[in-house]
């Protein structure tokens, strides 16, 4: 590091030359030599100790134990002490301090005199952050006879170094083949990957993982703090880990010898990063990953993305299937409710409920089974509403109508989240007749204890969830029957396991199908037969309640006869004739500033710096469906291009040559441009 007088920061420098470029600025400094760039990196990881109690060595000694205890007749809470340290010695070698004071339910001053008097001696020593149950017994993992066919197909793609889709039905046991796969990496002393779209099943799969392979499972996910993946970093990096579990920031770990990754749910959405950068997809990433490890790679899911489907028809990937749930257990029934119906006959309740939904429920409950509620809107109500001139709270930061929390009794911005008091007063005609409109979670849990009041019912979304580990503790009622009704949003659709649920209602079908995206009818079929899977799991059939107004919508077709093949031939015929993925490859570029026509005015000459490029379709400026978020305008630029992957990084180098042009331009200098590439 050079000398220097005064160090400055570059987040400093930026407050200094305020609408101009930091970086241009340091950059033109350094150039002419008259600044230096250093950096300093700071260690903020501490390890975390507890104190461990050892017995003083001279009353080891049987007749010298005795004199203690004589000693202690008439203080029987320091004698307690002494005898439950002794018990806990016999079990563990070491015996924590706050062990032993739970154990004994004596406090910190009666333990302190006995280390004051010499009884016990007190060593600090280095814990995991990250701890587990033992795991005492290990379960043997059987295949059945279809799962071990597609376990043999599987064996014989890798081996030919071929990524694998193995595409299972809702509850035909894919996780039994991951197990084997993971059992026969252990076996060739390479590590394995198991990467799950939602910390949530996590829970399931972690205890399922343990029973089959002992205490040699490390866990990786965005809830743990940053000291607790800096101790899980390490023991990956050294090996103590055969497997480790996560979302998609796993993937990231520093591995030494991976030699399996599996992507369960290849299909979700949550694999693919948006904010912030780098935006990857966690499933394409796996796939470069494994190529550049020589590493096995399968993706597995009941449900494939049309790109990974299209791949394997294309003769990229391996197609495995299993076409029949686990046992004698059968794919479960599934009933269109048109709510127009019901409103007529006056059969629709509380604006939420079909009659026949809730004497679905009525009868899952006289029978000792669960049922799960599907809604996936978080909140109270997406939005309140004057009766009178129809004026909607909308966020300050965002273009977007509030949320209201009845939890909190305020009104939320699902975007910037934001908090404001529930506004009781029509800030457009002065009404007081402020009214919540449709439903979220927070309703559905209301309204259906008011129904059922005997029912123990559970909320299961992000706001229920915050508490660190309620996930987990909320899971575990659930296996256990300590819950009747689950209300959940999409976090209930990803692969949790429940053998006791045998009804399933999704409550607002209309927005899954309506929202304005190219891949809407996919994320449709997706979400409504994962939710379906979620019924009827062992000896039951099952029951799937779904109540829409558009009961002619075509996609209901195939999700009532649970119809992949021929829901992927129609939509892949409909992305041909429109030009969308995976038939062609999409760049998406985003401009955000705070003053709307400035972005404009960007989004408008880049528009035109890029519109001649070779065998590639434009669309744009424009502004998205939400054209303000935290205060900045957006503008978007969307690009359809050939798939051949010389000419998509011949694109791609032109765009970010010409996105430096346009943000070196004095008057662009702040404009935020980011570029995201298969949206």
């Amino acid at each position: 590091m050079p000398e220097h007088t005064k160090d400055i920061t570059l987040q400093e420098v930026q407050k200094i030359v305020q609408n101009t470029s930091a970086w241009k600025v340091v950059n033109a400094l350094l150039e002419k030599g008259l600044i230096s760039v250093y950096e300093n990196l700071n260690e903020n990881y501490k390890p975390k100790k507890e104190n461990y109690l050892y017995f003083n060595e001279k009353y080891e000694e049987e007749q010298s134990l005795k004199e203690l205890l004589d000693k202690f007749e008439t203080k029987l809470h320091y004698q307690n002490l002494i005898l439950t340290f002794l018990h806990l010695q016999q079990t563990t070698k070491m015996v924590s301090q706050h062990e032993l004071l739970r154990k004994s339910a004596a406090t910190t001053a009666q333990l302190k005199y006995l280390i004051d008097k010499e009884i016990f001696k007190v060593k600090k020593l280095e814990v995991d952050r990250v701890q587990f149950e033992t795991v005492e017994e290990i379960q043997e993992n059987i295949l059945n006879d279809l799962q071990l066919e597609a376990y043999e197909k599987i064996k014989l793609s890798f081996s030919q170094q071929k990524p694998v889709l193995l595409q299972g039905i809702t509850g035909s046991g894919k996780t039994h083949i991951y197990f084997q796969l993971i059992a026969d990496c252990i076996t060739m002393g390479k590590q394995a990957l198991y990467l799950l779209p939602e910390i949530a099943l996590t829970t399931q799969i972690i205890k399922k993982l343990r029973a089959t392979f002992g205490n040699t499972i490390g866990i990786y996910h965005s809830r743990f703090s940053n000291q607790e993946r800096v101790e899980l970093w390490r023991k990956v990096q050294t090996k103590q880990f055969n497997v480790v579990i996560g979302s998609r920031s796993a993937l990231l770990l520093p591995f030494n010898q991976l030699g399996l990754i599996i992507v369960d749910e290849e299909h979700d959405t949550s694999y693919k990063q948006h904010e912030p950068a780098p935006r990857y997809h966690a499933r394409d990433a796996a796939i470069y990953l494994a190529l550049q490890l020589k590493a096995n790679i399968l993706l597995g899911t009941a449900t494939p993305s049309m790109e990974s489907y299209y791949n394997c028809k294309q003769g990229k990937y391996d197609l495995v299937s299993l076409t029949a749930r686990y046992g004698n257990a059968v794919l479960p029934q599934t009933k269109i409710i048109d709510i127009k119906q019901e409103m007529v006959a006056k059969t629709y309740l509380n604006g939420i409920f079909s009659q026949t939904l809730i004497d679905a429920i009525q009868q899952s409950i006289i029978h000792h089974k669960q049922v799960i509620l599907f809604q996936n809107r978080r909140g109270y109500a997406p939005f309140v509403q004057c009766e009178l001139c129809g004026w909607v709270p909308q966020c300050k930061n965002c273009d977007v109508s509030l949320t209201y929390h009845k939890s909190t009794d305020q009104l939320h911005c699902h975007y910037c989240n934001t908090k404001s008091p529930l506004i009781q007063i029509c800030m457009a005609c002065g009404s007081n007749q402020i009214k919540a409109k449709s439903f979220g979670t927070e309703k559905i849990e209301e309204e259906i204890k008011k129904i059922f009041p005997h029912a123990r019912v559970q909320r299961f979304d992000w706001d229920s969830l915050k508490i660190k580990n309620k996930y987990i503790e909320t899971i575990r009622q659930f296996e256990k029957q300590e819950i009747d009704i689950l209300v959940g949003t999409q976090m209930v659709v990803k692969g949790l396991d429940f053998e006791h649920v045998n009804l399933v209602g999704v409550l607002s079908a209309d927005k899954l199908l309506s929202y304005p995206d190219f891949r809407v009818n996919e994320r449709a079929f997706q979400m409504l037969e994962q939710v379906s899977g979620r019924a009827g799991r062992k000896d039951d059939q099952g029951q799937v309640l779904i109540q829409l107004f558009n009961t002619q919508h075509p996609l209901l077709h195939y999700i009532k006869n649970h119809d992949f093949e021929g829901f992927y031939q129609k939509e892949i015929d409909i992305r041909k004739e429109f030009l969308y993925p995976p038939i062609v490859r999409l760049i998406r570029i985003v401009l955000k500033h705070k003053q709307a026509d400035i972005v404009k005015k960007a989004a408008e000459k880049l528009f035109d710096d890029l519109k001649d490029l070779p065998k590639t379709v434009f669309f744009g400026p424009a502004e998205p469906a939400v054209n303000r978020i935290k205060n900045y305008y957006i503008q978007e630029i969307l690009l359809k291009t050939n798939r051949d992957s010389a000419h998509l990084a011949q694109i791609k180098k032109i765009v970010r040559e010409k996105i430096n042009y346009l943000t070196a331009s004095n008057q662009l200098t702040t404009v935020f441009v980011y570029v995201d590439v298969d949206p």
